[in-house]
């Protein structure tokens, strides 16, 4: 008799970026025609030199290879919470930042800690694929907050107030968004908080990308409102602005009765983030303040590189001859969101002919939930800003080529 795996896990379907990277495995690209990956939202920089010195150093020190507190340790929880008021203008006190390993640790963390089996969490469309397998694996039922293309990607607070139940326990965003690249404005997140404060729900506000903002200012004013704690549960990653993707630090920050039953989860499942990780973003918050701004203007020119590529142009003369003739639904921070031209044809056979015919790697929509065979995901973060002219094109000769 063989054992039977749970069977929540096993109607998860499997994390899409192996498929994805299945689709090239075992090739070679031509000099004149190399392979363009926009499937995956990795740094197409290394980290900086000066923090894999300092880290270099560190190892040789007993104390690195060494638990920490379960919630992090104690300098970088402060750094973090002076980081997060300078950014929002408002105080936030160190005890309530809770170390995590990345991200999605404390998007695992927090729901666990909000919701159980049987109840609900409304989840916008598209969804970012690992929120839905955690959710899954839970069994908390996943509600999905309509796409909505005609506003660039932002979900719409009124919408979502319908779909709140006697099961929900928390409305999630985020942004700018994975995958879309939508930035929400600050009044739709206000909107959603008020909405979650007076329905007696959790706002979970993922904000792993908000070093890669468009604009200059606050991203929203939540931190403001002196009860956030009650409603408000910040997820931030140090992943993608040091280059740490493989080390695994985020953050989550909540009110203290949330932030007690996160660290009895945290106890189990990790004892704490990886030390090596958490020394690392300790050192990008003290000592890169420069080279964490200079990524920035780095990514907002591929983002305008990314726009002029798909701007309108004189479809009689030269710049309007590489357009590629697929739609800009949203973009920004690390990723962009198109609707193909393929009416009716599956998201994910146009990915991989894109990958087959045109070396270029996307992720199809269909990827990130229902309702998204008219889409693709370009995650251009690791694309240069002079490359962006040859994305356009390759889409366009796709079309010369179906």
């Amino acid at each position: 008799m063989q054992i039977r795996p749970n069977p929540l896990l096993s109607a998860v379907a499997a994390p899409p970026i192996a498929e994805a990277q299945g689709w090239i495995a075992g090739r070679t690209f031509p000099a004149d025609r190399p392979l363009i990956d926009l499937a995956q939202a990795v740094p197409g920089y290394p980290p900086p030199p000066p923090l894999t010195d300092h880290l270099a150093r560190l190892v040789a020190e007993p104390a690195t290879a060494r638990y920490t507190e379960i919630e992090g340790l104690d300098p970088l929880r402060s750094a973090l919470a002076a980081d997060i008021g300078a950014v929002y203008g408002a105080p936030v006190p160190a005890e309530r930042v809770i170390v995590t390993a990345g991200c999605n640790q404390a998007f695992c963390l927090a729901t666990m800690a909000l919701a159980g089996s049987g109840d609900e969490v409304i989840l916008p469309l598209p969804y970012y694929f690992n929120h839905q397998m955690w959710l899954d694996m839970l069994g908390i039922r996943a509600v999905h907050l309509p796409f909505r293309p005609d506003r660039g990607g932002v979900p719409d607070p009124e919408t979502a107030a319908g779909l709140i139940g006697p099961r929900t326990r928390a409305i999630v965003l985020v942004t700018p968004n994975n995958p879309t690249g939508a930035v929400y404005p600050p009044d739709v997140i206000a909107d959603f908080y008020q909405l979650a404060k007076a329905r007696g729900v959790a706002l979970i506000l993922d904000e792993t990308y908000r070093d890669f903002l468009p604009e200059d200012g606050p991203p929203h004013a939540l931190f403001a409102d002196p009860d956030w704690g009650g409603t408000l549960v910040h997820l931030y990653s140090f992943s993608k602005t040091y280059c740490l993707t493989g080390y695994r630090v985020g953050a989550l920050v909540c009110g203290p009765e949330l932030g007690a039953e996160v660290a009895k989860a945290m106890d189990c499942v990790a004892i704490c983030a990886p030390r090596i990780g958490q020394e690392a973003a300790l050192y990008g918050l003290r000592a890169l303040g420069d080279w964490r701004r200079d990524n920035r203007e780095t990514m907002r020119r591929r983002l305008a590189a990314l726009h002029e590529a798909f701007a309108p142009g004189d479809p009689g003369g030269d710049r309007g001859s590489n357009r590629p003739g697929y739609e800009l639904v949203s973009a920004g921070a690390y990723f962009a969101y198109l609707r193909h031209p393929f009416a009716g044809r599956p998201a994910r056979e146009v990915a991989r002919r894109l990958a087959a015919e045109q070396n270029l790697l996307c992720l199809p929509g269909s990827m990130f939930g229902p309702d998204q065979e008219d889409y693709l995901r370009l995650a251009f973060a690791n694309v240069p800003a002079e490359a962006m002219p040859a994305v356009a094109s390759r889409l366009a000769d796709s079309l010369k080529a179906s």
